[in-house]
């Protein structure tokens, strides 16, 4: 059992499976825990146990759990029990609601056992510290509060950034293809065509780079995984970075020992193509990458190989940092966002990404399970 205060948690949830979850979380820790599915039943096991703690969903036949808190804190002994918002509405208009009815906290669904258990913890401690130092308690609840939403924010920003960006990025690719497809057009013209809707992939796959780190953040970067064609998915990646390899003067090459790969085909292609792309960038002129496909024991493993200066031992992890900064050029690798979008992706998955000496160059490798 963890070192936390120990007591009686209600948990009101209309669902039996978040009730579930959070029971077994709960009492695995040393608490009691009282079970309620609606509001109504909420206020009547307040009145009758005398929760600690109170986890509350807020969406709910009937009586919400908005409404539930506002008259629970009406009640006898209502204003000093710590209530927790468990909800799967993230933004900011939820979380000022919930702020505003007397909520202490606010977690998101799904939530983790670890931080479920954190968070009932540091709450109930805040409680009793606020009987005895009630100031303070207050001053640490604002800083909280404004912290919390100053992420609930910059997540909607980012969300809005990447919803109104899709739209023009979409219209100059299409504007790109319609080009290459008119037969009157000129040489010159579908070169230049080609470049700008490789360009438009590029900052498309940007843009959706930016809203998975932001929800990887949050751990709600959750790949949707079934079994795919690995031949059609390394065709598609090669055809994408075709442009780009062409204007490098660098060829591609694709070696492939499996036939399927597990995993959310979306985000192992966007890995695949940051890690293409990457390769592309360092690579001298006149030398090829090469992506090849291994099957291993344990899933799939996928390595780019590029011929350039590789990147030495002790930087290895470093380059999937965001916005790495080291003293060396082979450093460079890391700046932005791309490498640590890959990391996130592959880890998402269950699986791991490394770099190995290709001698000379470099190996970005990952391997992600079968199940």
């Amino acid at each position: 059992m963890g070192d936390v205060v120990h007591g009686l948690v209600l948990v009101v949830d209309d669902n039996a499976e978040n009730r579930a979850l959070a029971h077994a979380t709960l009492q695995d820790e040393g608490y009691r825990v009282a079970l309620e599915h609606d509001g109504e039943g909420c206020l009547a096991s307040f009145m009758r146990e005398r929760p600690d703690c109170v986890l509350l969903d807020i969406r709910m036949p009937g009586m919400d759990g908005i409404t539930a808190c506002k008259k629970l804190r009406e009640l006898p002994g209502g204003a000093d029990v710590p209530i927790l918002f468990v909800t799967a509405q993230r933004d900011l208009d939820t979380f000022d609601r919930a702020h505003d009815a007397g909520g202490d906290d606010f977690i998101t669904k799904p939530f983790r056992p670890t931080e479920l258990i954190s968070r009932v913890a540091t709450a109930v401690k805040l409680r009793r510290v606020a009987a005895e130092r009630a100031e303070l308690y207050e001053l640490g609840r604002r800083q909280r509060d404004d912290l919390l939403r100053l992420q609930l924010q910059k997540e909607q920003l980012v969300a809005f950034l990447v919803h109104d960006l899709k739209n023009p990025v979409n219209a100059i690719e299409l504007h790109g293809q319609r080009i290459l497809r008119d037969k009157d057009a000129s040489e010159r013209s579908k070169d230049a065509a080609s470049k700008i809707q490789s360009e438009s992939r590029t900052l498309l796959r940007m843009l959706m780079t930016l809203l998975d780190l932001s929800k990887a953040d949050e751990g709600r970067l959750v790949p949707t995984k079934a079994a795919h064609q690995l031949a059609p998915l390394l065709d598609e990646v090669v055809e994408a970075m075709r442009v780009r390899a062409q204007a490098s003067s660098v060829a591609l090459a694709v070696t492939r020992h499996a036939d399927t790969i597990y995993g959310d085909l979306e985000l192992l292609r966007r890995v695949l193509e940051n890690l293409v792309d990457n390769a592309i960038r360092h690579a001298p002129e006149d030398t090829t990458v090469t992506i090849a496909a291994v099957k291993r024991d344990d899933g799939v493993e996928l390595r780019i190989t590029d011929a350039g200066s590789g990147i030495p031992a002790e930087l290895r992890t470093q380059v999937f940092d965001r916005f790495v900064q080291a003293n060396h050029p082979a450093a460079a690798r890391g700046h932005g966002l791309g490498l640590a979008f890959c990391k996130l992706a592959v880890e998402a998955h269950g699986g791991r990404i490394w770099i190995e000496d290709a001698n000379p160059g470099a190996v970005f490798t990952f391997q992600v399970p079968d199940v």
